[in-house]
């Protein structure tokens, strides 16, 4: 059961995700790292198959660093994120599909534009300002609509994050102990407390 988040504001990206390990009825982990940084302006929000998801995740990480070292410079967000979706729209045409959703957020440092990608496990893409992926969706999705600004500071994006996190505790019958929450801007990917 994981729950992810993200949005975008005026020159940032915020992503967060619960860092529980869970199978069935049974807690296996309480402080796993669902969000993979990619690139010094690109990370991914993962969730689904446990072990879908950490395979995936690594495969991507590996094949855009290695574009990086080809290439002499990163994918920027867009063509990051079309990238993802085709890998995983291939896997799903083999004989072994990964059922991995993902929120892939970066900051695009020639444009200056933060930008926010909901993918989910049938390689469906779309951008997105916000978005959400599991459990927590269907109580942060209608909060996000409502008090998601474009235009909104770094600390009143934080504010709205933590609005569908508390609606989600509150809700939600199996709720997260904890969440990660990291923020990409034109300063690079980093880690913040909520």
């Amino acid at each position: 059961m994981d729950i992810s988040f993200a949005l975008t504001g005026k020159g940032y990206v915020i992503v967060a995700a619960d860092t529980t390990a869970a199978r069935s009825i049974v807690k296996m982990k309480v402080d796993e790292d669902k969000i993979k940084v990619l690139s010094p302006h690109l990370l991914m929000a993962y969730s689904g198959e446990p072990g879908d998801t950490v395979q995936f995740s690594e495969y991507i990480e590996r094949n855009l660093r290695l574009y990086q070292i080809r290439n002499t410079y990163a994918l920027r967000p867009p063509s990051a994120a079309s990238w993802i979706r085709r890998a995983l729209a291939d896997s799903l045409r083999s004989r072994r599909p990964y059922a991995v959703n993902l929120l892939v957020g970066g900051y695009d440092t020639s444009t200056h534009t933060p930008h926010l990608y909901w993918i989910d496990y049938l390689g469906t893409m779309s951008e997105v300002p916000f978005a959400a992926h599991g459990y927590g969706a269907y109580f942060a999705l209608s909060l996000l609509d409502r008090y998601h600004d474009p235009e909104a500071t770094l600390e009143e994006g934080l504010a709205t994050l933590r609005r569908c996190l508390d609606e989600v505790a509150k809700r939600l019958v199996v709720n997260p102990e904890k969440y990660k929450v990291k923020i990409v801007d034109k300063d690079g990917v980093r880690e913040v407390e909520l």
